[in-house]
């Protein structure tokens, strides 16, 4: 009586649903498998390679920049609950190159990498204080950090002016202490007036200067050998405002706008003209599809992606 109550309650459909179910399980296991398979098969296509630091023939020294590639593990999480592979879910992260700029010879700086597609403004100051409050305004209002290369003796007679460059979110660089011509001057002076300047802001500002450029862009090797010596990266420029001629702001706008490109280092003081065009300097910059960033900022290795840096994160 009791096998026919429970033959009487059996769901005759129970074996087969049950036989339905693990096929179709399997079916979506093989199909997510094809998915993962596809994302590997593909991720060459979206993948690029890091590039490494080097010192080229007449841009002297360039740091490297990374590469990415598809985090495949990652991206099936993304695409998975769809079943469908879609190249706008890829999930990326980023490689670096093997070669530094840290393991090269110490060579001078003119610029970042020629695929990175940031801007940075080098400030060289050792006059001008009655325009870097408004050009600190500036800056700050569009987001944009800049590096200032303080002369130490101005430093020293402008403490608060350097304080509160720093207090703005900009980095400090060394200029030397009373601008010689470094090319000319004896190795201990070169050692001097590095040290003197690096001295000064330390007390200053609390900064740790990493970055040395030299008045007028004049130096010899020499100069390089001994400001790397003292942890210094020397660094020079490829855009000129040529600001301290005092051009009006549209000359000055379009000397600047028309050679800005990837990785370059505009030179700049603060001066009247610098001022006045700045904003839009800044805006017509941006309006290229360059970023801003400090010295430093340019010369790192990180890939300038929006997506990437969001989707690394997740």
């Amino acid at each position: 009586m009791l096998s026919l109550s429970i033959g009487f309650f059996q769901n005759p459909y129970t074996n087969s649903y049950v036989d339905d179910m693990k096929q179709t399980s399997v079916m979506v296991a093989n199909y997510q498998n094809d998915l993962y398979q596809e994302i590997i098969d593909k991720k060459i296509e979206h993948e690029i390679a890091a590039q490494d630091a080097q010192i080229h023939k007449i841009w002297k020294a360039i740091p490297g920049y990374n590469g990415i590639e598809v985090d495949v593990d990652k991206s099936y999480e993304k695409m998975k609950k769809k079943g469908i592979f879609n190249e706008n879910l890829l999930i990326y992260r980023q490689i670096k190159p093997k070669v530094h700029l840290s393991d090269l010879p110490p060579e001078p700086i003119y610029r970042g990498h020629p695929d990175k597609p940031m801007v940075s403004f080098a400030i060289n100051v050792a006059w001008g204080n009655e325009y870097i409050p408004n050009m600190l305004t500036t800056l700050n209002k569009h987001h944009v950090k800049a590096t200032f290369f303080l002369e130490g003796r101005w430093a020293k007679e402008n403490p608060e002016m350097a304080k509160m460059i720093v207090d703005a979110g900009h980095e400090i660089g060394n200029h030397s202490y009373r601008h010689p011509d470094m090319s000319k001057i004896t190795s201990a002076s070169i050692r001097e007036e590095l040290a003197k300047t690096n001295d000064v802001i330390k007390a200053t500002t609390e900064q740790k200067v990493t970055l040395f450029a030299p008045p007028s862009g004049s130096f010899r090797k020499e100069v390089v050998d001994i400001a790397a010596e003292m942890d210094m990266k020397t660094i020079l420029w490829t855009v000129d405002t040529v600001d301290w001629q005092k051009p009006q702001p549209h000359v000055l706008i379009e000397r600047v706008v028309s050679k800005v490109h990837n990785g370059a280092i505009v030179l700049m003081h603060p001066t009247d003209p610098t001022d006045k065009s700045l904003e839009k300097l800044i805006l017509l910059i941006k309006e290229k599809g360059y970023s801003f960033g400090s010295v430093s900022m340019l010369l790192d290795e990180e890939r300038l992606n929006i997506n990437l840096r969001k989707e690394s994160k997740e």
